[in-house]
């Protein structure tokens, strides 16, 4: 089941270790968890405006309060309804709506499988983004696996593993740390583009 570690909205950390250039260097992590909280706990109770939602919250609405919402959006974690309402995905919903990457070298990698040459790096940046939207490792590895398979990556060989499910098992490491994905996906995409 999808998880959410109440993130920082702008470095993205979930301490009060925040990086340098972070707008928010200095507020510790529980007030931007109370942030987050006072967005969700209202929304638990049905669609809201934005502008009712921030009439609705419990405590005055502040830049952390708009950063948070701003990174609730970007991270699919709400949606506006066809009536202009802000609503909560579901988990089911969440997983459903990250598990096809739209960021274009992750797409590369998604859409057309990983070639010999590339299948580490593709393999490091999916098991990371998957991570990064908050997907349990059970659910990354049954992903990443089925993407193995159904893309075609496994049929093209090119693997030391003797199975799929070994190949994303070595990558638990990076699931575990919590690496990026994006420098891993262009390299893989590029060569992708390169054999295509």
């Amino acid at each position: 089941m999808a998880r959410f570690e109440y993130p920082c909205p702008d470095c993205r950390t979930t301490s009060s270790l925040h990086e340098s250039d972070c707008r928010f260097d200095g507020t510790d992590w529980t007030t931007i968890e109370r942030a987050y909280v006072n967005i969700l706990s209202t929304l638990t109770d049905g669609p809201l405006r934005e502008g009712h939602l921030r009439e609705a919250i419990p405590v005055r609405w502040d830049r952390l309060h708009s950063a948070a919402l701003s990174r609730l959006r970007h991270d699919q974690r709400i949606r506006e309804t066809d009536s202009g309402a802000l609503e909560l995905l579901s988990p089911e919903e969440f997983s459903e709506q990250v598990a096809v990457p739209t960021h274009d070298s992750l797409q590369t990698i998604y859409e057309h499988g990983s070639v010999p040459g590339c299948h580490d790096h593709a393999v490091f940046a999916l098991v990371a983004y998957y991570e990064m939207v908050g997907l349990s490792w059970p659910e990354t590895r049954e992903r990443v696996t089925d993407w193995l398979r159904d893309s075609g990556t496994w049929d093209r060989g090119g693997f030391e593993e003797e199975s799929p499910e070994a190949v994303v098992t070595g990558k638990r490491h990076v699931y575990v740390r919590g690496y990026g994905w994006k420098q891993a996906a262009e390299e893989a995409a590029n060569v992708i583009k390169r054999r295509r």
